[in-house]
């Protein structure tokens, strides 16, 4: 699954702005699958995959679980058909029009939806492969992104009146709000922008209404032809099982009669695929726990969305998984040594 290449230029640039150790930028570029020359000219698109390790890693490198935030906040233009049509649109609420439509052809990981309602006009984000829905910072950069993005058509600094996620940040949840100047909200029900109705009239002063009929035209027709990526046996149980949490995980029978398949069937699957069941559901929870501690969640919150009975059991597993209790990770993360 691949994203415009200006995504990963722009976060590399910021990285490069909040740090004076160059080899540290090439470090979270190894990091994350990717190197300098994968993302220069003439490289048009890149994995998403990689854009989530590189934004995770990127805030590990700078101590800042905001650093896609803020980097998001600072995107400004893409040469992506999509945005091209809402260069050219006449307000802000063609450019979410457009979004809806042809958003896939960005991202097909995730699809946006505008709601307008009697007071509030509210851009729904859902995913499309639940997968990318552990990657919280990742998550963070494209929403922050999104406002920017608004902000850079109309050239006015649009406020929305909420922005929603439906992670947790504990204590950090105030600098998201001072990073955007509105306020943000986190353990919300849904993933979602709430913008004033009058939003929706700003306009965009580079509207073109000949060029965009050209360009809807040839989205249109980019959108016909374009084909559904086939997602991996892996992808669709990790989307499954994030689906049922907090506190609660699938048993793998489930998930095969979800699938429509049998559990001998889902088994061999992902058997091709080289991994198992068990390795799914622990790789994807020790992935989360470690964003959750990061995140500033406590331990017996952790637990219970994992579908622990109780912390202890959490925490020999997290011992198991990472060869550290995850109070010591905890202490790693608040604390980090530097050398020199």
């Amino acid at each position: 699954m691949d994203v415009d290449i200006s995504r990963i230029q722009l976060l590399t640039r910021v990285l490069e702005g909040q740090t004076d150790n160059p080899s540290l930028v090439d470090q979270v570029l190894r990091d994350s699958g990717l190197s300098r020359s994968e993302i220069s000219p003439p490289a048009q698109v890149y994995s998403a995959h990689n854009e989530a390790q590189f934004v995770r890693h990127a805030c590990d490198a700078v101590e800042d679980i905001t650093f896609g935030a803020q980097a998001g906040l600072q995107f400004s233009s893409s040469s992506s058909v999509t945005a091209y049509i809402s260069k050219y649109s006449r307000d802000l609420r063609q450019v979410m029009e457009n979004t809806t439509r042809f958003h896939q052809m960005i991202d097909p990981s995730i699809a946006f939806t505008l709601r307008v309602s009697g007071n509030a006009a509210t851009i729904e984000a859902d995913w499309k492969d639940a997968t990318f829905s552990r990657y919280h910072r990742r998550t963070e950069f494209m929403l922050f992104a999104a406002v920017a993005r608004m902000r850079a058509l109309t050239q006015v600094t649009v406020h929305p009146l909420q922005m929603r996620f439906q992670h947790e940040v504990g204590q950090h949840a105030a600098s998201y709000a001072k990073i955007g100047g509105f306020p943000v909200e986190f353990g919300t029900e849904r993933l979602e922008i709430i913008l004033s109705l009058a939003s929706l009239d700003l306009p965009v002063p580079t509207y073109d209404p000949s060029l965009r009929a050209h360009l809807l035209e040839y989205g249109e027709r980019l959108l016909a032809e374009r084909r559904t990526p086939k997602q991996k046996t892996r992808a669709k149980v990790e989307g499954l099982i994030t689906r049922s949490m907090p506190g609660f995980i699938l048993q793998a029978e489930d998930v095969a009669e979800k699938l429509g398949v049998s559990p001998r069937t889902l088994a061999r699957r992902l058997n091709e695929e080289g991994t198992t069941y068990r390795e799914v559901v622990d790789d994807l929870r020790c992935d989360l726990a470690q964003t959750f501690i990061k995140n500033g969640m406590n331990l017996s919150e952790i637990s219970y969305s994992l579908g622990y009975a109780d912390q202890a059991a959490f925490s020999t597993a997290f011992k198991r998984w990472t060869g550290q209790a995850p109070s010591s990770f905890r202490k790693r993360v608040d604390h980090p040594l530097h050398p020199g």
